[in-house]
């Protein structure tokens, strides 16, 4: 037997070795260590039905999986287990787990266990909140990693909204922006006065990032005059960004009053970007016109 065939039969055996186990988990609901530990290696097969199988089986098992799946999730050399265990920690829905999800999420430098434990941390809700803001105000982490947090603010979003506004208030702009971006779904369901007193005074705000995302919301939520004057003044910012993203809001909320602001813009724009915001924006509106 050449050595590809005695490997291949050695994976076919470990893997019915697996099986054998789960077998026995759902028959005895066995929980024991030798159970759990097998369950967590097969967590690194390539077959992703195995892995899918072993962590549904470790999260019907329950807490006593959790030491096992974050030294797996923390410290195995195998990435393909190191994914397999976020996802199980989600489907196990433990809040003891997410600090080490954080640390995950922050550390480790394959960017598939960093989306995974972000949609882990996502589900535990306000309990997570703190934690993204840490993330979000360290200067050492990647873009990715930012956004990563800040799509998980936006998840959680009205599932906890007074520490959402609370984030809003912010001295730090990339925890600041992530907040105002997080509040869309509540101010869609609730109205809420409070909630959208931050937006307005984001628009204005002295970070530019800050600025853009209360912009796009706005543009998403609702039309108010006071606000409309403040996006066609914005057309006029040296930030080529935000004058992206008023176009955009004021094509969102139709407001034909800008129109001429900008064709004169038009004239002047020299970035491309805003350039073809500009022209379809000036179409939608000439077309509604006519």
């Amino acid at each position: 037997m050449d050595n590809y065939s005695k490997r291949k039969k050695s994976t076919g055996e470990e893997k019915e070795k697996i099986n054998k186990v789960k077998r026995k988990l759902i028959r005895k609901k066995d929980s024991s260590h030798n159970v759990i530990k097998l369950l967590i290696k097969g967590l690194g097969d390539t077959n992703g039905l195995v892995r899918r199988s072993n962590s549904e089986a470790l999260a019907r098992i329950g807490t006593a999986t959790l030491p096992g799946l974050i030294k797996a999730l923390l410290h195995s050399n195998n990435v393909i287990q190191r994914r397999a265990a976020a996802k199980t920690l989600k489907l196990l829905g433990d809040p003891t787990a997410l600090p080490h999800l954080i640390k995950a999420l922050t550390n480790d430098s394959d960017s598939i266990v960093q989306f995974s434990a972000a949609g882990a941390i996502a589900i535990f809700g306000e309990a997570a909140v703190n934690h993204l803001i840490i993330v979000l105000e360290d200067k050492e982490h990647s873009e990715m990693q930012y956004g990563l947090a800040a799509w998980c603010l936006e998840f959680i979003g009205a599932k906890a909204t007074k520490a959402i506004k609370k984030a809003a208030k912010s001295k730090n702009s990339n925890v600041k922006s992530a907040a105002i971006s997080a509040l869309e779904e509540h101010i869609r369901q609730s109205q809420d006065i409070e909630a959208i007193q931050l937006v307005e005074n984001a628009i204005n705000d002295t970070a530019e990032n800050v600025q853009i995302e209360a912009i796009r919301l706005v543009g998403k939520l609702y039309r108010i005059e006071s606000l409309t004057k403040t996006l066609i003044l914005k057309l006029k910012n040296n930030n080529p960004d935000i004058r992206k993203a008023s176009i955009l809001s004021l094509m969102q909320l139709n407001i034909i009053e800008a129109i001429n602001p900008l064709k004169d813009l038009a004239k002047i724009e020299k970035d491309k970007n805003v350039i073809k915001v500009i022209k379809l924006a000036i179409k939608k509106f000439d077309n509604y016109m006519n």
